[in-house]
C-alpha cells in the first residue's frame, strides 16, 4: 500500500496532489511549534517562582546568574562530540540542505533543535524561537517527503511549506510566512510553489489561533503617522537602522570567530555566562525579551534605558548564536529595531514635537527596517509588522525605512544577508541564479523518457524484432554486469535489417550510441545536469530501489530532453562543451 501511495506522488504532475501534501505539511509543521511553544512556556513556569512565562525580574539573583550558565552547559554536554554538521541547526541550516542536499533534512538534528531551543529560552538565554520554528516546520515537510519519497522538486517545495506554517504559527501571520519562505528560504518567486506554501501556511496560522487565540502579537503598537513632513526623518532613521543592522551583522561575525579552538560545550557555556552577568543588571534582556516592546506600547521608557537595551540585545543575542546556542535572531532583530526605532520617536518629537508621531509608530518603523535589512527581507518584514500590528498605516513609512536600512546595510557597507553570512562561515554558498532555479523545480520523474527497452548486448535477431514491435525510441544496452550504453531504436532496426546472423552484438552494429550514467528517479533536472557534467555521460538511465537489490529503471534522460525544459540550451551544454 505504500509502495502505491509513493507511486501515485512521484508520477504525474498534478497541482492537487501537492496541495493535499501541502495542508498535510502544515498541519505536522504547525502541530510541532505549537509542541515547543508549550514546552517553553511549560518549562518556565514550573521553574519561575510567579509561574509566569519571561518573568526574570522576578527570580533571585543566584538563579538569574546560574540559570543560563546551566542551560548553556547542558545544551553543550547534549551536543558535545557531534560532528560540526550534526550541529548545525536552525534557518541557515534549512538554506544549507536545500543547496548541497536537496532539502533532506535528517530527523536527528530538528530533534536537537527542538530540545536545545527549548532549553536556551527557558534558562533564559538572549534568543528567539522563530528560527528554530523554521527549522522544525521545514523538517517537518523534509520528512513527510521522504517517507513518500518524493522527487527532490517536490521536496523543495514541502521545504518550504513547513517553513511558511511554522512562521504562520509561530508568530500568527500567515502572509508573512508564505513570503518568509520564498524570499528567505526558496529564494525565489514562483507562481508554481504559491499555492500549496499558502495552504499550508494557512494551515499553520489556524491551529496557531486555536491553540493561542486570534490576537495580534503586536495589536497595542498600532499607530499613524501624523504628517507626511515626517518622510524626512523617516529616511533619517532608515539610514540609523541600516548601519544598527550592519553592526549586528558584524557583531555575529566577531562572535561566531570567537573561541573556535575551545570545547563546543565551553562555548555555549561562555553564553551562558555573559548572559547571566548581564542579567543581573538588566534582566529585561534574557529570553526573547518581548516585555521590551510591551513596555514601549505603554510609553513606559526612556531614551537611555532604550539605548542600553538595544546594545545590550544586541550584543548578547549575536554572542548566544556566534558561540553555537540553537535558537534564532528573527525576535532579536525585532527587539533592538523597537528599541532603535522608539528611541528616534522620541529624539523626533523633541525636535518637532507638533509634527512628530508617537514613541510606539517609530517602534514598528524600526522594527520593519532591521528585520528588513539584516535578512534581506523586506517584503516579509513589512507584511509580518502589518500582520502582527493589524495596522495597514505603516505600509508606506515602513517600506521607505526598509528601503533605505537596507540601501546603508547591503549595498555601502556591503554585508551579507544574515543566513547568507553565517553559510558562507561554513564555506559553503547557495546558487540562486534564474538557471539554476528553475532546473530545481522540474524532477527527473516529469522530464525523462519512458519509451524505452532494456536488451542484452548480445542478442538474438527474434528477441530484437520482438521488441522492436512496442515502437520504442531508445534502446537500453545491458550486459552481464552494468549498463553499457544508450542507443536510439531506429538503429537497431536497421541493423535487424541488414544482419544476417541469428546474433546481434549491440556494441558492434553501425549505431550512434551514447555513453550513459545512472540517476535516482528522486532528483531534479539540475542535479542531473551536474551528474552529466562531472561523469562526462551523454545520456541517463532513472532508476529506484522498489525493494532492497531490487533496482528498476523507469525512463530515459538526454541532454536534449533537458535542453527543451529550459530555454537556454547553452547554459546546459556549455561546461560539456
Amino acid at each position: 500500500m505504500l509502495e502505491k501511495i509513493r507511486q501515485y506522488f512521484i508520477f504525474g504532475d498534478s497541482a492537487v496532489k501537492l496541495y493535499g501534501l501541502a495542508i498535510l505539511t502544515g498541519l505536522l509543521a504547525s502541530l510541532v511549534i505549537i509542541a515547543l511553544r508549550l514546552f517553553i512556556d511549560s518549562g518556565q513556569i514550573l521553574i519561575f517562582p510567579t509561574a509566569k512565562v519571561e518573568d526574570f525580574a522576578n527570580l533571585p539573583w543566584p538563579w538569574v546568574l546560574g540559570l543560563p550558565i546551566a542551560g548553556g552547559l547542558l545544551i553543550g554536554l547534549l551536543l558535545y562530540g557531534l560532528k560540526p554538521e550534526e550541529r548545525n541547526t536552525g534557518v541557515v541550516h534549512v538554506i544549507e540542505r536545500l543547496s548541497s542536499h536537496q532539502g533532506r533534512l535528517p530527523w536527528q538534528n530538528a530533534l536537537r533543535q527542538f530540545f536545545g531551543a527549548g532549553i536556551a529560552l527557558i534558562t533564559g538565554h538572549s534568543v528567539g524561537r522563530e528560527g528554530p520554528s523554521v527549522h522544525l516546520g521545514a523538517a517537518s515537510g523534509s520528512q513527510l517527503a521522504t517517507l513518500l519519497e518524493l522527487p527532490n522538486n517536490s521536496v523543495r517545495i514541502l521545504v518550504a511549506c513547513g517553513a511558511a506554517a511554522a512562521i504562520a504559527a509561530s508568530f500568527n501571520t500567515p502572509v508573512a510566512g508564505v513570503i518568509f519562505a520564498m524570499e528567505v528560504i526558496m529564494m525565489e518567486y514562483h507562481i508554481a510553489s504559491f499555492i500549496p506554501i499558502i495552504l499550508s501556511s494557512v494551515t499553520g496560522a489556524v491551529l496557531s489561533r486555536l491553540t493561542f487565540g486570534e490576537s495580534a502579537i503586536f495589536a497595542n503598537l498600532s499607530a499613524d503617522m501624523q504628517s507626511l513632513w515626517e518622510i524626512p526623518y523617516i529616511v533619517l532613521m532608515g539610514i540609523v537602522i541600516g548601519g544598527l543592522a550592519t553592526l549586528f551583522l558584524r557583531s555575529l561575525s566577531f562572535f561566531s570567530g570567537l573561541f573556535l579552538k575551545h570545547p563546543f560545550w565551553l562555548r555555549t557555556t561562555y553564553a551562558g555566562i555573559l548572559v547571566g552577568l548581564i542579567g543581573l543588571l538588566v534582566p529585561e534582556v534574557m529570553g526573547m525579551s518581548y516585555s521590551i516592546i510591551s513596555g514601549i506600547s505603554t510609553n513606559e521608557a526612556a531614551l537611555s534605558a532604550l539605548i542600553v537595551l538595544m546594545m545590550l540585545k544586541l550584543v548578547l543575542s549575536t554572542a548566544c548564536v556566534g558561540f553555537g546556542i540553537p535558537a534564532g535572531l528573527i525576535g532579536p532583530t525585532l527587539v533592538v529595531g523597537a528599541c532603535a526605532g522608539a528611541a528616534l520617536g522620541i529624539v523626533g518629537s523633541a525636535v518637532f514635537p507638533d509634527q512628530s508621531s508617537t514613541m510606539t509608530f517609530y517602534a514598528v518603523i524600526g522594527m520593519c527596517a532591521m528585520m528588513g535589512a539584516t535578512l534581506k527581507a523586506p517584503l516579509a518584514a513589512l507584511l509580518a509588522m502589518l500582520e502582527l500590528t493589524g495596522n495597514p498605516n505603516i505600509i508606506l513609512p515602513g517600506m521607505l525605512a526598509i528601503v533605505f536600512a537596507s540601501l546603508i546595510n547591503h549595498e555601502y557597507f556591503k554585508q551579507d544577508p544574515l543566513f547568507m553570512k553565517l553559510l558562507r562561515t561554513r564555506g559553503l554558498d547557495y546558487r540562486h541564479d534564474p538557471i539554476t532555479q528553475t532546473l530545481r523545480r522540474i524532477s527527473v520523474a516529469n522530464a525523462m523518457q519512458r519509451n524505452f527497452i532494456i536488451l542484452s548486448q548480445h542478442v538474438s535477431t527474434q528477441a530484437a524484432v520482438h521488441a522492436l514491435e512496442s515502437n520504442p525510441d531508445w534502446v537500453l544496452i545491458k550486459n552481464e554486469k552494468e549498463t553499457v550504453a544508450l542507443m536510439p531504436a531506429g538503429d537497431l532496426a536497421r541493423a535487424v535489417s541488414t544482419e544476417e546472423g541469428e546474433e546481434i552484438d549491440l556494441m558492434q552494429i553501425p549505431a550512434n550510441r551514447r555513453n550513459v550514467h545512472k540517476i535516482s528517479l528522486h532528483t531534479s533536472l539540475r542535479e542531473a545536469v551536474e551528474v552529466l557534467n562531472q561523469n562526462d555521460v551523454e545520456a541517463l538511465y532513472v532508476t529506484r530501489m522498489t525493494a532492497p537489490m531490487i533496482e528498476r529503471t523507469y525512463g530515459i534522460l538526454t541532454r536534449e530532453t533537458i535542453e527543451s525544459h529550459y530555454q537556454l540550451p547553452y547554459a546546459v551544454t556549455a561546461k560539456h562543451q
